[in-house]
């Protein structure tokens, strides 16, 4: 019997390659707006961090959401995303 092949993604924080599960996907819906999507389900252009708030500290410092998305992205959902992966740890 075959293995079964594990999707990876790439953090867009701190660069590593891990699983698709093991991330939290950050997603640019049609109309332009920026959210996590816990499911991975959702429509729209998808960027995947890993689930700690350094992590998302690094892709805020080098512009890694800006780049995954080709557009500037405001402060105030850079605030959102941190609370957001604030309540995401405290799970």
């Amino acid at each position: 019997m075959a293995n079964k092949k594990i999707p990876m993604r790439q953090c867009i924080g701190c660069g590593d390659m891990k699983p698709k599960r093991e991330m939290v996907r950050i997603l640019k819906t049609a109309d332009g707006q920026i959210t996590l999507d816990m499911t991975g389900r959702k429509n729209g252009r998808g960027a995947y961090i890993c689930p700690k708030e350094e992590c998302l500290n690094k892709a805020v410092k080098n512009k890694g959401i800006e780049r995954s998305f080709r557009m500037p992205v405001p402060g105030e959902v850079y605030e959102m995303l941190t609370k957001e992966m604030g309540e995401l740890e405290a799970r």
